[in-house]
């Protein structure tokens, strides 16, 4: 295997999912100016609403106080630099590719706890009277990218060395 055969691939989809993160949260905050108006509905089940979220997923950790801010983006970028070194010596593409969007996704969090203090969320699912958690684009680019590393592993059949 040669070293770094889909870290083309994965850095696009970091540059991809990092810049349609950003992308985003500049419409939702200067375009749409949802701190202003709180909540928007956009269908029966999806509403933009605006959350700053301090803590990190689902809310955990969010009595750090104001060290979470660096806290967390450091031990994101510790982890994003491992992602990259896993990305780099991965034989398969699609797991390039998870990696890059978990990593463009963390690295859009980053950004947006050092400018702002806090995570930019404002997707917000429901139905049926139930609500997940509100959301950004690259926590779904996280989401899913941790999905595809999960099925990976489940469905890898090559026997063991």
């Amino acid at each position: 295997m040669r070293f770094g055969r889909f870290l083309p691939l994965g850095a696009l989809l970091f540059a991809a999912v990092l810049a349609a993160d950003q992308l985003s949260k500049a419409w939702i905050l200067y375009g749409l100016r949802l701190p202003e108006k709180g909540s928007v509905a956009i269908l029966p089940v999806l509403n933009f609403t605006m959350v700053w979220n301090h803590a990190v997923t689902f809310g955990m950790f969010g009595g750090v106080g104001g060290a979470g801010r660096w806290l967390f983006s450091v031990v994101a970028l510790v982890v994003v630099a491992l992602l990259g070194w896993w990305m780099a010596h991965t034989p398969r593409a699609h797991v390039a590719a998870a990696l890059g969007a978990i990593a463009g996704g963390a690295i859009g969090n980053v950004i947006d706890r050092l400018r702002f203090g806090a995570v930019v969320d404002f997707i917000h699912a429901h139905a049926f009277g139930w609500s997940w958690y509100v959301f950004n684009v690259g926590d779904a680019a996280i989401v899913c990218g941790v999905g595809v590393l999960l099925l990976d592993g489940l469905l890898d059949r090559r026997p063991a060395a």
